[in-house]
């Protein structure tokens, strides 16, 4: 079978055999080769001849474009492809790891391992330095994390936003750098 571009507006089903109500079409054999402009019922005539359905591919066009083609394959190949294309989107999610100013040194290192494999995966990260009672004087501890934080992850990372003060926590958002 030869390819053939098959766009549906708007995603609406494709009408076929009896359906097709438009006196004359431009029909495509079973094999891509051009039948040429024919009326409907020797259309419908040709597909059954073949033991295929009559499906039009571009109504929008003048005449109509259709196909003789197996329809229950076709829809099902149009099935398949969508799947396929689902499948390669992925959808970027925003993880959140949380920090003190005082983030004892072993747990900075685990937080920064989970980071830079959540980056891998393609996520944002969003990091959270959170102050508690009088830490809030002390913002420079904060803004001295995140900038550590920015160090350590080195190339690998795009800083979306600084770090900024919002009430008792200072949040900063790290996108993975795009891959070339």
């Amino acid at each position: 079978m030869g390819d053939c571009n098959i766009s549906t507006p708007d995603n609406k089903q494709n009408r076929k055999n009896q359906e097709i109500r438009v006196p004359r079409v431009r029909v495509i054999g079973s094999h891509g080769e051009m039948v040429g402009v024919l009326s409907r019922d020797e259309a419908l005539a040709k597909a059954e001849e073949e033991g295929l359905d009559l499906v039009e591919i571009q109504p929008q066009a003048d005449p109509p474009v259709c196909k003789i083609m197996d329809f229950g394959k076709f829809k099902f190949e149009q099935q398949k492809k969508a799947n396929e294309a689902k499948k390669k989107t992925k959808q970027v999610e925003i993880k959140e790891l949380k920090f003190r100013p005082v983030t004892d040194e072993g747990d900075y290192q685990i937080k920064l391992r989970n980071m830079r494999r959540f980056l891998e995966e393609g996520d944002k990260v969003k990091v959270n330095i959170r102050f508690r009672g009088r830490e809030m004087s002390h913002q420079e501890l904060g803004r001295e994390m995140a900038a550590r934080i920015e160090a350590d992850l080195g190339d690998e990372i795009v800083i979306e936003s600084r770090p900024r003060l919002e009430g008792r926590q200072m949040v900063m958002m790290i996108a993975p750098k795009k891959k070339v």
